[in-house]
């Protein structure tokens, strides 16, 4: 990858559905140049998919909460128990394993603190790999992720 690679995939990262002959025209290469390596950009895995960023205010979830997940032990069962009830759950936005204090940190979207709830009781405390939880309210985003740093 050069840095011909990383300026077209900042550009698709910032506008994902900017045009061809847009995205060519500013890198400052041919159309057929610029395609070719998207395609292979594509083909190597390093674009996985195309998608769009939606506003979640704008959609009316107003909370954003994160939730630290302790697991009632390490085994393997337990982490599987708990990614796949997790999977099934759309209000669960992110999911990261990470090291540390607890096993899990969650980012979670409601529409309201009553909805927030709605999931915490009748889904969250019912998946039995988990022994603790603990909510922290996002008061505000200070800066969202718009893409990967890539130069």
């Amino acid at each position: 990858m050069d840095r011909t690679d990383s300026r077209i995939l900042s550009y698709l990262q910032k506008q994902g559905n900017i045009s061809m002959a847009e995205l060519s025209e500013r890198i400052g290469l041919s159309l057929s140049a610029c395609h070719r390596r998207v395609k292979l950009l594509e083909s190597r895995g390093v674009i996985s998919h195309y998608a769009a960023h939606l506003n979640r205010r704008a959609l009316g979830l107003e909370l954003q909460v994160f939730i630290e997940v302790t697991l009632v032990s390490q085994r393997k069962e337990a982490h599987t128990a708990f990614e796949e009830a997790i999977d099934k759950m759309p209000e669960v936005l992110e999911v990261h394993l990470i090291t540390g204090e607890f096993d899990y940190l969650m980012r979670v979207a409601a529409r309201s603190t009553a909805d927030y709830e709605i999931l915490l009781r009748n889904k969250l405390s019912q998946i039995p790999s988990i022994t603790q939880m603990r909510t922290l309210l996002s008061i505000s985003t200070v800066k969202e992720f718009d893409g990967y740093y890539l130069e």
